[in-house]
């Protein structure tokens, strides 16, 4: 017996930079959505297997909606989910020039938050509040 499908009243939103190169969208979406899931445990399902026994890793239990907008809708995005305080990651352009964790970091650090120059963005939280932040955007082609 199956379980029943689970309703979720909870979205994931990646909202990337229209202007992106294709290698540039795919790199940015993977470390947004490690973000997420790495600090709500409940994003995630179980291990998966296949008919012959060997396993796999768990992956979000829900779709992740990928949007993409104009620098300004995106800036735009970033200030909403910050005023509602909803669970949120980013990847600023200077992120494209760092080799490593630490620099990331310190690349970000070292910018005020209006003056992000932000090429992605993730959310999660409540469909309603995450609609509203990803407003103006498009989804991604």
């Amino acid at each position: 017996m199956s379980e029943q499908p689970l309703r979720l009243d909870t979205r994931i939103a990646v909202l990337l930079r229209d202007d992106l190169a294709a290698w540039q969208r795919l790199n940015v979406t993977s470390f947004l959505v490690s973000g997420l899931s790495s600090q709500i445990p409940e994003v995630i399902g179980a291990p998966y297997e296949d008919a012959g026994g060997v396993g796999y890793l768990p992956m979000f239990r829900q779709p992740v909606l990928v949007f993409e907008a104009t620098k300004e809708v995106l800036r735009a995005a970033h200030a909403r989910a910050l005023s509602r305080s909803l669970t949120r990651a980013v990847f600023t352009a200077d992120l494209f020039s760092t080799g490593n964790d630490t620099d990331n970091r310190a690349a970000v650090r070292a910018v005020p938050t209006a003056d992000l120059d932000l090429v992605g963005l993730a959310v999660y939280g409540p469909k309603g509040g995450v609609d509203k932040v990803v407003k103006g955007a498009r989804m991604h082609p």
